[in-house]
C-alpha cells in the first residue's frame, strides 16, 4: 500500500497541532514526536487500521459500509435521551433517579475492552473520513 495514508495522517496531525498548540516551540516538539512515531513504525498500525476502515466504508454491502455511522447515531440518540430524562426529574424525580441508577449499572457492566474498542473504532473512523476528504474521495 502506498504511503499516502501515512502522509495524510501526518498532514492532518500537523494541522491539528497548528490549531491547538499556540506556542511554536511546543508545536514543533509535538510534530517531531509525530514524525518519530512514523519512523518507529507506530504509524504502520494506524495505516493498517485505516485501510480496513476505508475498505469497509467503500463496501457495496450497506451493513458493512454503514456500521460505524449507525453506531454513532445510536450514541447520539442516547445523548439526546438525556433531555427528556432531565425534564422527567422535574415531575417524577424518583423515576428519573431509578432510571439513571439502572443505566449507570448497565454501563458499568460493560467490559473495559469493549469501551477501548469503541474508542479505537471511532478514532479510526474519524481518521478514515478525514483522509477520504483530504484525498477528495467524498464530498
Amino acid at each position: 500500500m502506498p504511503l499516502e495514508p501515512i502522509t495524510a495522517i501526518l498532514d492532518i496531525g500537523g494541522k491539528i497541532l497548528d490549531k491547538f498548540i499556540p506556542d511554536p516551540a511546543q508545536r514543533d516538539a509535538a510534530k517531531l514526536e509525530l514524525y518519530k512515531a512514523q519512523q518507529s513504525g507506530e504509524l504502520d498500525e494506524i495505516k493498517i487500521q485505516l485501510s480496513a476502515i476505508i475498505s469497509d466504508s467503500q463496501s457495496a454491502d450497506p451493513w458493512t459500509s454503514r456500521a460505524r455511522p449507525t453506531f454513532l447515531y445510536v450514541v447520539y440518540i442516547l445523548l439526546l435521551w438525556s433531555l427528556p430524562m432531565g425534564i422527567l426529574t422535574i415531575f417524577k424525580p424518583e423515576a428519573a433517579t431509578a432510571f439513571t441508577a439502572g443505566f449507570q449499572a448497565w454501563l458499568k457492566a460493560m467490559p473495559a475492552e469493549i469501551l477501548q474498542l469503541f474508542g479505537v473504532v471511532m478514532t479510526g473512523y474519524v481518521l478514515g473520513r478525514s483522509w477520504e476528504k483530504v484525498k477528495g474521495a467524498t464530498k
